[in-house]
């Protein structure tokens, strides 16, 4: 999958225009807030979701007198699926709608599978720094992308737990309801052992993959490890589930005085371990930065088996705190990607054994 033109339109900032990318390596440079990310936005929203930044869709034309335009278009060319393809996204008083090969629909969200990226941006360095449920959420939608049946088992869960913590609060005040509990129990055994065995699963390819990458990225320097750790152990679907009961029935009372479920995939976490060592209290902001980029890569390659299909990388001001042999590596050892970096330092693009680069300055693009 590769882009081969992109058009814009009172799109952010960026100047009415067109770009045309090489399939290698393509690095947008020049100084902050020129633009260079808006750019990267524009690529991502053809895979139908939302701006990685959480800019809402209102937002996202032009700011005209310090208001927002009321429209804005992008358009992309890309060859996937073995032919060109043409898509159009259109923003129009806060909606999306879309054009996928000359057909019209009335949403966004059409294009989701028809384009496919990952991305890296500075906010989700937090994956490493923070808590459980920044992985968890990086599981999950790659899951969802993978694999688009797993969205059903996620939202089943989700809305399980959440029907489960409304009756833990009610049973404070009406005690009659305590029996009604096996029924949700059942219910989020269910929804969570699935839910369970698919995390386990596509950890299990990540795991070796992104500790192959971090390799290539530190030159073998240090060891980093990744495992997924349900709060269980059990990792066959008989297992899991008794487990995930016997959790809810050994904390129901606790649970009940407290209002919330307190066992569950809603609490397992990616442990992630440089040599032997938590990264997220030991790793240094490059050894965290190359352990994202190195999860984010991994994820495409799966995508790639998955789909057939080798997902467009983004990735956003990603160079920064990184030593040289490290950005050497996505320069120049991404063999078969499609990448898009941005970065400030002009110094990067000649540090390129191929691909193209893109100076931007007030929205405008220039080779």
């Amino acid at each position: 999958m590769n882009v081969t033109r992109l058009g814009f339109e009172q799109f952010r900032n960026l100047e009415n225009g067109e770009i045309f990318p090489c399939d290698t390596i393509n690095v947008i440079f020049g100084s902050n807030a020129q633009g260079k990310t808006n750019l990267l936005e524009a690529i991502w929203l053809f895979t139908g979701g939302h701006s990685f930044r959480g800019t809402k869709d209102g937002e996202l034309p032009r700011l005209v007198n310090g208001r927002n335009a009321e429209t804005a278009a992008l358009s992309m060319d890309l060859f996937t699926e073995g032919r060109a393809q043409q898509l159009q996204l259109f923003f129009k008083n806060g909606r999306r709608s879309s054009v996928i090969n000359g057909v019209e629909k009335k949403t966004g969200s059409a294009l989701v599978g028809k384009f496919c990226a990952v991305i890296f941006s500075p906010e989700h360095l937090l994956l490493v720094k923070e808590g459980p449920a920044r992985r968890r959420a990086f599981i999950d939608g790659a899951l969802c992308q993978a694999k688009p049946a797993f969205t059903k088992v996620l939202a089943n869960y989700n809305k399980s737990l959440l029907q489960r913590n409304a009756l833990l609060k009610d049973i404070l005040r009406h005690p009659e309801l305590r029996d009604t509990l096996d029924i949700w129990d059942e219910r989020l055994v269910l929804f969570g052992t699935q839910l369970t065995l698919e995390r386990i699963a596509f950890c299990r390819q990540l795991a070796p993959r992104a500790a192959e990458i971090y390799a290539g990225i530190s030159k073998a320097r240090e060891h980093v490890a990744f495992a997924y750790a349900p709060f269980h152990g059990a990792d066959t679907q008989s297992a899991v589930a008794a487990a995930f009961l016997a959790a809810l029935r050994e904390s129901r009372e606790t649970d009940i005085r407290m209002g919330f479920t307190s066992a569950g995939p809603h609490r397992d976490d990616l442990s992630i371990q440089i040599d032997g060592l938590s990264a997220r209290t030991y790793g240094s902001q490059g050894q965290q930065r190359s352990i994202v980029l190195a999860l984010k890569l991994a994820e495409a390659d799966i995508l790639f088996e998955k789909t057939g299909e080798r997902p467009v990388i983004l990735l956003d001001d990603v160079m920064s705190e990184l030593d040289v042999s490290r950005r050497d590596y996505l320069l120049n050892h991404l063999d078969g990607r499609q990448v898009f970096i941005t970065c400030c330092d002009p110094e990067t693009v000649r540090l390129m054994e191929r691909g193209r680069g893109f100076r931007v300055e007030s929205g405008a693009l220039k080779n």
